[in-house]
């Protein structure tokens, strides 16, 4: 798979990355790490990278101008937040390249079935960075295992086939966070007469209870519905749900997008899919991210997602854009200083949230909560394109 083939030639995401501007050296602290040095440093370098971005990016430049924003007054926390952000569909709908063609390693898309398709550009030092902050995050939420093997059940797109959608690197970058040699089985594969992916159902249910009945450990990762309907469509064939080794894991992650009719409460969600793999509902977590801003929140053993130090979201007033503070429902704001590579570090989503103070879990931070996207027209996107597939 050329699009992916970088990943062989870089170190494992648990090694540290060496450190060369203060970008990296947050993005080596620990995800939770909420401390006086840490928020300090995030000021830096957003400073720092704002900077950076005004030097590169034409657009970028421009837009300070037009706002008379100047990245030299960002001093303090409170500074943070008045950085100019871009509504999302500007980079759907507009090419912000800053980098050359040679200094691109690796572009991530996803898989809208519209021509507005979220993309993101990343060099080497941006690739890096995501990487190693996606599995500080992990490791410290307890889902990093290099003792152990597991055997994969991936509801995404097969890599080989879907080379730079962001799911299938997503899921493949999750596959390494535990010790290499299990298996892993992509649920999504490609149908070369149709021209099209097909969720592959008979072979998924088979393949789960071919990890049930060796007693591995397993982790299902991807799309939430697709979960789900492979431990129903089990207990038809087999009439009885499938039992996995205590050891496992779900981590989901895309959401469940158009098929708002068929989701359900996600508490009541990681209950029923717990019961339905006789595994603890703590190892039942979902994920929440966007291709262009690259930060992963993950959820904590209560099932909320952390906010780790590597981003800042706010919510926002979608008439005024006053930032509301915590406790208040409004339009998401994404931010984080690792993206050398692309000027979407300060984006306007088209996610509704409230952001919320803490957890009783103990991990030190805010929490995120999604409450759905905005608009008429809905946003499409990896999980939408996917949806097609379970009422085929």
């Amino acid at each position: 798979m050329k699009e992916l083939d970088i990943e062989s030639k870089l170190p494992h995401p648990s090694q540290k990355i060496k450190i060369k501007n203060i970008l990296d050296e947050l993005c080596e602290s620990e995800a939770f790490d909420y401390s006086v040095k840490t928020q300090n440093l995030f000021v830096k370098a957003m400073r720092y990278l704002c900077g950076l971005q005004f030097k590169k990016s034409d657009f970028i430049k421009k837009y300070y101008k037009t706002f008379g924003f100047d990245f030299n007054s960002i001093k303090n926390d409170k500074d943070i937040e008045k950085i100019p952000f871009v509504f999302v569909n500007g980079f759907k709908e507009r090419d912000l390249t800053t980098l050359k063609p040679k200094e691109i390693v690796l572009e991530l898309k996803s898989s809208g079935t519209t021509g507005q398709r979220s993309r993101i550009q990343l060099d080497i030092g941006s690739l890096l960075r995501v990487r190693r902050m996606a599995y500080n995050t992990f490791k410290a939420l307890g889902l990093t295992d290099l003792d152990n093997q597991y055997d994969y059940l991936c509801f995404t797109y097969d890599p080989n086939v879907a080379g730079d959608v962001g799911t299938a690197w997503t899921d493949k970058l999750l596959t390494s966070f535990t010790k290499t040699g299990g298996e892993v089985f992509y649920a999504f594969k490609w149908d070369s007469l149709k021209k099209e992916f097909f969720f592959d159902i008979d072979n998924t249910v088979l393949k789960l209870k071919e990890y049930e009945e060796k007693n591995s450990r397993v982790r299902l990762i991807g799309f939430p519905a697709f979960a789900l309907k492979v431990t129903e469509e089990y207990k038809k064939r087999f009439n009885r749900f499938p039992k996995l080794n205590p050891k496992s894991f779900v981590v989901t992650g895309g959401g469940w997008k158009t098929l708002s009719d068929q989701a359900i409460d996600k508490k009541i969600y990681r209950q029923i899919l717990a019961d339905n793999l006789n595994i603890p509902v703590e190892n039942i977590r979902d994920l929440f991210g966007m291709v262009e801003h690259g930060v992963a929140y993950v959820d904590c053993e209560k099932g909320n997602f952390h906010i780790p130090v590597y981003g800042k979201v706010f919510s926002r007033d979608p008439v005024s854009f006053k930032n509301l503070g915590y406790g208040r429902k409004g339009l998401l704001q994404f931010m984080t200083p690792y993206l050398a590579s692309y000027p979407s570090f300060s984006l306007l989503s088209s996610d509704w949230g409230v952001i919320r103070e803490g957890c009783d879990c103990g991990i030190k931070g805010p929490v995120l909560e999604i409450s759905g996207r905005a608009g008429v027209t809905k946003l499409k996107g990896c999980a939408v394109s996917a949806s097609g597939m379970l009422s085929k």
